[in-house]
């Protein structure tokens, strides 16, 4: 039973006494933590927003057991993933274990799923809890949630947020990857989990339109995008004295002032080759040449060993060193370096919705985007996008109230979307008070949650009437 103990025994003692609703949050991959840290395998945007869910749950009356694959050391602290770790008396999250003391990939974790349905039910089971409703991310974590729920005497509400879907990533990835990542499985089983479930949430409107037209849901309409926090993004003043200048003056070999004065172009995501972080770095080269007086901070994780040298190359082979800050992970002074931003640039070809191009929106910052960001092309183009066309090269460009669109994979695109950006500054300025007032407060999780959950507990009561 030591996996159950508490790190916190004043709040667990709360916890367990509490008559609020409680919430069973599985986010079964990946390293999921109070403070993410970007980068670490299978971990990035889901467990933000995981974590920023729970957090408006408990503001709204309930309590929150977030449930992560544990059981293996942490790849950076290298301390065992296991027990109850609690963020406050209203939310923990509890390291399920299957006896296997390594990281296990989310394309290969469903051999692990009866394992650790078994350990989430003895778990329970053990503190002789009730849970209300269940809400699963990812087809990893829908399929445990289902298999918990076959093991309960009575059927407990089980909402799935898929974040993505096999069929989406199918047409987002070359053939000769579709083994490798075991899509068709992914598939057969999304398809298989919906009878199961008493609602999808989709985050997106592709995801939403793809679950009618691939998947034949008829379920209830659900829609929860990621949602930002907007306590800790907004438009604010930074400082000639703060510490990002000097962070950025470090990475450059610039001076503070040097720093303060450039255009700052920004790119935050995890070190992947759907980023297409390569055109974001050749579209800046050739932007530079025309505006020397721009730099790029873009985030390279050096734990991605093959990703990160190749990028590193590029850069020094293009001679552009002094001009680009290479980040790593900077959580607590993100704020600030969005703040600093005068363009956010996102090349990204797989998003499941644009969550870092949304902090930087509610930042108000004008963003550069390919076709392939949802909440870019759903929301910041706006109603009406002005066509901006290229002597005949490819598709044209989409500039939009808040955003500028370029087709996927388009250097020459990213070129010169950045070009009309950077000698416009008056433009950018519109353009970032657009992205800010598109975002907040539309997109705040106090909005939004509270809207989904009155959905949850209507179809809850009207599901009791039925059955009653």
């Amino acid at each position: 039973m030591n996996q159950y103990i508490p790190d916190h025994k004043t709040y667990h003692e709360k916890f367990t006494a509490s008559r609020r609703p409680h919430i069973l949050m599985i986010t079964n991959h990946g390293v999921h933590e109070w403070q993410v840290v970007p980068g670490l395998p299978d971990t990035g945007g889901q467990n933000v927003f995981v974590n920023q869910f729970s957090r408006a749950l408990a503001d709204c009356g309930y309590r929150i057991t977030i449930v992560n694959r544990g059981g293996y050391p942490h790849p950076v602290t290298g301390q065992l993933q296991r027990g109850l770790h609690y963020a406050d008396p209203e939310q923990r999250i509890f390291y399920l274990e299957d006896g296997v003391a390594q990281f296990i990939r989310k394309e290969d974790m469903h051999a692990q799923i009866p394992a650790l349905a078994d350990n989430l039910d003895d778990f329970i089971k053990h503190e002789n809890g009730t849970i209300q409703l269940i809400i699963s991310h990812y087809w990893d974590a829908a399929e445990l949630g289902a298999q918990f729920n076959d093991r309960q005497d009575e059927h407990i509400p089980h909402y799935w947020v898929p974040h993505s879907l096999g069929i989406l990533k199918k047409g987002n990835v070359s053939r000769e990857k579709w083994t490798e990542l075991r899509i068709d499985e992914r598939i057969e089983t999304e398809i298989r989990l919906i009878a199961a479930l008493d609602g999808i949430v989709a985050t997106s409107s592709a995801i939403r339109q793809t679950l009618l037209d691939d998947y034949a849901y008829q379920g209830p309409d659900l829609f929860l995008p990621p949602c930002v926090d907007s306590d800790r993004y907004y438009p604010r003043q930074v400082h000639r004295d703060a510490p990002i200048w000097s962070f950025l003056a470090e990475l450059t070999g610039l001076s503070r002032e040097e720093v303060s004065s450039q255009t700052i172009i920004t790119e935050i995501s995890r070190t992947d080759t759907t980023k297409r972080k390569d055109v974001l770095i050749r579209a800046f080269a050739r932007a530079l040449d025309q505006h020397p007086d721009c730099l790029l901070v873009i985030s390279i994780d050096d734990r991605r060993e093959n990703q990160a040298s190749r990028l590193k190359r590029l850069i020094q082979e293009l001679d552009i060193e002094p001009r680009v800050a290479v980040v790593g992970s900077i959580w607590d002074i993100l704020p600030d370096l969005y703040a600093v931003t005068d363009i956010y640039c996102t090349p990204s070809v797989m998003e499941g919705f644009g969550m870092s191009a949304q902090e930087a929106a509610a930042s108000g910052v004008p963003v550069v985007s390919s076709d392939l960001v949802p909440f870019v092309e759903e929301y910041l183009l706006g109603n009406s996008p002005r066509v901006v066309q290229r002597g005949g090269k490819k598709d044209p460009l989409r500039l939009g109230e808040a955003a500028i669109v370029v087709p996927a994979d388009d250097i020459e695109g990213f070129v010169q979307a950045l070009r009309i950006l950077l000698e416009d500054p008056s433009l950018r300025k519109q353009m970032g008070e657009n992205a800010f007032r598109i975002t907040v407060p539309y997109f705040t999780w106090s909005n939004r949650v509270e809207l989904f959950m009155e959905q949850i507990e209507s179809r809850k009561t009207i599901s009791e009437k039925q059955h009653g």
